[in-house]
């Protein structure tokens, strides 16, 4: 599995504002919704569902990552949307250390595969040191696009 058959090219952003969870959830869902991906109309419901989820347990893993997710019936296939903060965010994460890098993932309710699937690759990739200091050095979309492909086009 590929980051980039799920990930939305123009859901991806290097300057999250948010300084707190939830409006960084809604910034990220923006970003789906601009992007064409999700409908506006689903917009709290998606928040809604997100913050559900995190109730469970943040979904911060530390190093400066969190990988918020959720299932719904607002989509019909696996997607995600990518955001940077430069400052850091409050998540909750396990180290107790802000969240930098987020990888936001919506799955239908139905698909159990595909979205842990996703999950454990977006996971696995993130270990490396070197491919989270070089997204974090990101300052626009397409090197971020680049990097992903970059690591996607390497062997698993």
């Amino acid at each position: 599995m590929q980051i980039m058959d799920f990930l939305s090219k123009k859901a991806i952003t290097t300057d999250i504002k948010a300084t707190k969870k939830e409006d960084v959830l809604r910034e990220l869902v923006d970003t789906l919704i601009n992007s064409g991906d999700i409908e506006k109309r689903y917009r709290n419901k998606l928040i809604e569902a997100l913050m559900n989820r995190e109730a469970l347990g943040s979904t911060a893993i530390g190093q400066g990552i969190a990988i918020p997710h959720a299932k719904s019936d607002c989509v019909d296939k696996l997607l995600a949307a990518f955001g940077l903060s430069k400052k850091g965010v409050d998540f909750d994460s396990l180290d107790g250390e802000p969240a930098y890098i987020f990888f936001l993932l919506v799955a239908p309710q139905d698909s159990a595969g595909p979205h842990l699937k996703a999950l454990a690759r977006i996971s696995r990739l993130l270990k490396d040191k070197y491919f989270r200091d070089s997204l974090r050095a990101c300052t626009d979309e397409k090197s971020i696009i680049k990097i992903i492909s970059e690591e996607d086009g390497k062997k698993v």
